[in-house]
C-alpha cells in the first residue's frame, strides 16, 4: 500500500512533485518551479519556467530580471500531469502563497513561510484542511511568542517623539518587512514623511503599484541632517552600522525582527530599540494552526524542526523533519 504523500520527494534543495515533474521552491535552477513567495531563500533565478502568484512573479522580475513566468491567482487551480495545483494566501508578504497539491485522493499543502497576524500589506493566511501539512519552524520554540504589533509600533513612535532632535533608524528587510513597518506606522496615525535607504525604493514602488499605500517616502541619501531630525528612517539591516548611517542626525538604532526577542542578537547588532516584529508565525500560532488544520501528517522544514516534531508526537500527530537546505532568516 503506498505511503501517504510518497509522490512528493524532499531533497536538500527543494521538494520534487514527481507526478507533475516540478519542484517547489528549488534552490537550484530547475525546468519547472512552483514558488511560494519572493524572498531569496525561496525564489531563485535561473528556472526555465516559474509558476507563482502575479505579485511574486513581479518581485522575481524586479530581483532577477524578467522570468519565464506563469501567473496563478489566489483561488485558481491548474493541472500539471496528474496533479491539481492551487495557490492560497500565506499572509507572509505580498503575493506569498501556500501551494495546495491534490493527487491520488490526497491533499498536501506546502505552506512556505506564513504568519497569522493581521498585516496591511498582504492577504491574510487561509487555513486549508489537508492530509499532509508542510510547515516552517522558524520560531518553533515556546520562548518565541510575538507581542502585539501595535504595541511595538507605539514604542517606535514614542521614542521618536521623545527625541525630536534625533532620528530613529529602523533596520528592516527590503521585501515585506520594510513595507509592513511603513504601513503599520500609517495605521497608527504617523502621517509624516518617512525617509528610506535607496535599496528599499524599488520594492516600495512595487508595493505601491500593487495597491499597498505607503504614504510619502523620501530618499534619505543626500539630505541635510536638520531635515531628517525628528523623522523615521528605514534601511536594510546591513546599513544600520555602516558609513551610510553616520550621516544621520544622532540616530536611535532600531531593528524590526522576530529575532529581537533574543537579547544577544540585539546586542550583537548594537540595537538600542529592539522591535519584535516578525513575518513568521510564533510558537502559539504554529501549534494553533496545526490543531486547526488537523492534518494526518506534519512535515517540518527549516527552523527549530525537532521541537515542533516533538510537540506533534506528544499529541499523536505523525510528524517528521525534512532537513531542507538553503533556507535562512532573510525575511524574519
Amino acid at each position: 500500500m503506498p505511503k501517504l504523500g510518497d509522490w512528493l520527494q524532499p531533497h536538500p534543495h527543494g521538494i520534487y512533485v514527481a507526478p507533475a515533474d516540478a519542484w517547489i521552491d528549488p534552490s537550484e535552477p530547475s525546468p519547472r518551479a512552483l514558488v511560494t513567495h519572493g524572498h531569496a531563500d525561496h525564489a531563485r533565478g535561473g528556472h526555465a519556467a516559474v509558476w507563482a502568484t502575479p505579485e511574486t512573479l513581479a518581485i522575481m522580475d524586479a530581483r532577477y530580471g524578467e522570468q519565464s513566468g506563469n501567473p496563478v491567482a489566489y483561488g485558481e487551480t491548474i493541472r500539471m500531469g496528474d496533479v491539481h495545483i492551487g495557490f492560497v494566501p500565506a499572509g507572509h508578504c505580498l503575493g506569498s502563497a501556500q501551494i495546495v497539491l491534490d493527487h491520488r485522493g490526497e491533499r498536501v499543502v506546502v505552506s512556505g513561510d506564513y504568519k497569522r497576524r493581521a498585516d496591511p500589506t498582504c492577504t491574510p493566511f487561509e487555513p486549508v484542511k489537508c492530509d499532509v501539512f508542510v510547515t516552517e519552524a522558524t520560531f518553533a520554540l515556546p520562548v518565541f511568542r510575538h507581542p502585539d504589533t501595535g504595541d511595538e509600533i507605539d514604542k517606535l513612535i514614542e521614542r521618536l517623539h521623545a527625541n525630536p532632535t534625533r532620528c530613529v533608524l529602523v533596520g528592516a528587510y527590503a521585501l515585506g518587512k520594510a513595507q509592513r513597518v511603513i504601513a503599520e506606522l500609517r495605521e497608527r496615525g504617523h502621517a509624516a514623511p518617512i525617509y528610506i535607504h535607496g535599496a528599499l525604493q524599488r520594492l516600495c514602488d512595487l508595493y505601491e503599484e500593487h495597491g499597498v499605500r505607503l504614504g510619502e517616502l523620501r530618499p534619505a541619501t543626500g539630505v541635510a541632517k536638520s531635515e531628517i531630525a525628528g523623522h523615521i528612517v528605514l534601511c536594510p539591516p546591513g546599513a544600520l552600522n555602516d558609513r551610510w548611517s553616520r550621516r544621520l542626525p544622532d540616530p536611535i538604532t532600531a531593528m524590526a525582527s522576530g529575532w529581537m526577542r533574543v537579547r544577544q542578537r540585539a546586542r550583537q547588532k548594537n540595537v538600542e530599540l529592539p522591535l519584535i516584529l516578525s513575518d513568521h508565525a510564533d510558537w502559539d500560532e504554529l501549534t494553533d494552526t496545526l490543531l486547526e488544520i488537523a492534518p494526518r501528517e506534519v512535515w517540518v522544514t527549516h527552523g527549530r524542526e525537532e521541537a515542533l516534531v516533538h510537540w506533534c508526537m506528544t499529541r499523536q500527530i505523525k510528524a517528521r523533519p525534512l532537513h531542507l537546505a538553503g533556507f535562512e532568516d532573510e525575511d524574519d
